[in-house]
């Protein structure tokens, strides 16, 4: 959508580099003419690879579980090749208005299905499926025409062209405060809103993840110690502005190994005292909402959404809704 940038020359993004290679491999034994069951274990570790949260993992794997228990409850047993669209609504419906309770007082009655659950469910048969189409283990998608009926999830806040305008003035005068002068508000924000990194990202940088061979191109690279979310590591460019913000915080903190060798809460704190001294909502400025912003942001100022993906360090089926929500917070009137 075009719209006015709010980077300055020195602060637009600039494409992430090359991504690592995809991983989720998956046994040479699945294939289309495999059952439910035999995709259990090697979707799990696809999940894993993926570095979904262990609740996560449990949710979708059980959702799939589910799917089996239905057709089990009509004497069926399709192989993957052979689950269609139609098969996947009416399993959806009858999770909806079918599905009875095995056990207890309640045997026998209808359970239903909350609207969150419901969309859950969906969003666990989607990423299933997209997963064995996009290994190649069956040659088309069922799920990819199923309907996501229930009401979309609300949008993420970001923080408007005002407000990180307000944020950045402020963090600058700190900056250079003539009395207390402090590069750390000025460099976590900036951090922030030109990577979009995550706190857990943030927090593990190293001050050798930080490249300043090239002074006017300085490169972070986010890494990970477990080798599961290998996939998640990028090398991102931070732009000419980055350096002498990053030379007079050195000079302060004189940290030794980490860039921020503090706890996690002390930088929401930084954040939310610049947020007061800015005149934005304290809850409205977060490690999260920097991270949306940053997205948003680089979509508006015309990053392709492949290059985008890669700088957030999303997989492709984590992508897809996170990139719709993109385009709904980057249209005007949002």
């Amino acid at each position: 959508m075009p719209t006015e940038s709010l980077f300055s020359q020195s602060d637009q993004p600039i494409d992430p580099g090359k991504p690592p290679e995809p991983v989720g491999n998956i046994p040479l034994t699945i294939t289309e003419n495999s059952k439910l069951t035999a995709a259990y274990a090697p979707y799990r570790t696809y999940m894993e690879q993926q570095g979904k949260a262990e609740n996560t993992i449990k949710a979708f794997t059980g959702d799939i579980r589910l799917l089996r228990r239905y057709f089990a409850e009509r004497n069926e047993n399709p192989s993957l090749g052979k689950i269609t669209t139609e098969m996947l609504n009416e399993f959806l419906y009858w999770l909806c208005k079918e599905r009875k309770y095995e056990k207890g007082k309640k045997q026998g009655e209808i359970i239903g299905c909350s609207a969150k659950s419901y969309a859950r469910r969906v969003t666990s048969i989607k990423s299933f499926f997209g997963w064995l189409f996009e290994t190649g283990v069956i040659v088309s998608n069922p799920a990819a025409e199923v309907v996501q009926r229930s009401a979309r999830a609300p949008l993420p806040r970001i923080l408007t062209d005002a407000e990180v305008e307000r944020l950045k003035s402020t963090a600058r005068d700190l900056l250079w405060s003539p009395r207390k002068p402090d590069a750390r508000p000025y460099l976590l924000v900036t951090l922030l809103l030109q990577t979009g990194m995550k706190k857990s990202e943030v927090m593990n940088l190293a001050l050798s993840d930080i490249d300043f061979s090239n002074p006017h191109e300085p490169v972070v690279t986010v890494r990970y110690d477990d080798p599961r979310y290998a996939h998640k590591e990028r090398k991102l460019y931070l732009g000419p502005g980055f350096t002498p913000i990053y030379k007079q915080y050195i000079r302060k903190y004189q940290p030794k190994e980490r860039l921020f060798e503090c706890s996690p809460r002390n930088l929401e704190y930084v954040l939310s005292d610049l947020a007061e001294a800015a005149g934005v909502k304290r809850n409205h400025v977060s490690f999260e909402i920097l991270r949306w912003t940053s997205a948003v942001r680089s979509y508006r100022f015309g990053m392709p959404p492949e290059a985008l993906r890669l700088k957030m360090g999303l997989s492709p089926i984590s992508w897809r809704e996170t990139f719709d929500k993109i385009k709904r917070l980057a249209s005007p009137g949002l």
